[in-house]
């Protein structure tokens, strides 16, 4: 499979916004997992079912550990597809008009032809940013098709984002990306990314960022 790295274009926007849907609502299920086997989760899940068993016997050691586990579901369910909904009424909506109107932003697609047919199977943008004379750019978007994983594609998109910064004598590459997504971690840090900050601020409220048991991870790659 012969992938090409290109600048988005408008003919792209659906195709897209598709992926970029299915990519972030695909770590709802981890997610769940997660939070389901954490040590403190396991104790709650084990706490409602005695509890349960003390109210109502059998049957209450069933309902209310499902309960649980049907809330914390709930809370990963509604961190994800709501990011999702917000993005896509946001940025996502006019992608021309977020990540390419200024020469030091841009937005990637990844292109192979499969079945004589080009398809988009990743995307990847950059942001410029400024802190005081500091100029660096932050990542965002990196959507990389469940068909083409584990093939070099996400280690050829952060690349390019760091090789654009480079070309701009920008000080740095910075990202953000959830506790979730550890093949993405992984991937950062193999390519020179370090951990340099943890917060679970999101559009998401507290109390459901921590059922879900998501943490944000800030990582930097000096340029």
């Amino acid at each position: 499979m012969e992938l090409v790295i290109r600048p988005f274009r408008p003919t792209d926007q659906d195709t897209v916004r598709s992926l970029f849907s299915i990519g972030i609502r695909e770590h709802i299920g981890p997610c769940f997992k997660n939070a389901m086997t954490s040590s403190l989760h396991l104790a709650v899940t084990l706490g409602v079912c005695v509890v349960g068993y003390l109210l109502g016997s059998v049957l209450g050691a069933i309902v209310l550990p499902g309960l649980w586990a049907g809330l914390v579901y709930y809370c990963c369910h509604v961190l994800y597809a709501s990011f999702v909904e917000e993005k896509l009424r946001t940025d996502m909506k006019d992608i021309p008009g977020n990540y390419q109107s200024r020469p030091d932003d841009c937005f990637w697609v990844a292109e192979a032809e499969i079945d004589g047919r080009p398809q988009i199977l990743g995307t990847v943008a950059v942001l410029a940013k400024q802190s005081g004379d500091e100029r660096y750019g932050e990542l965002f978007r990196m959507i990389i098709s469940q068909s083409c994983r584990r093939l070099g594609l996400g280690t050829r998109l952060t690349q390019t984002v760091v090789d654009f910064c480079k070309e701009r004598g920008f000080s740095k590459v910075e990202l953000e990306t959830s506790s979730t997504q550890t093949a993405a971690v992984a991937l950062y840090k193999k390519l020179g990314f370090n951990l340099v900050l943890t917060h679970t601020k999101t559009h998401a409220p507290f109390w459901m960022v921590s059922l879900a048991n998501v943490t944000i991870l800030k990582m930097v790659k000096q340029l």
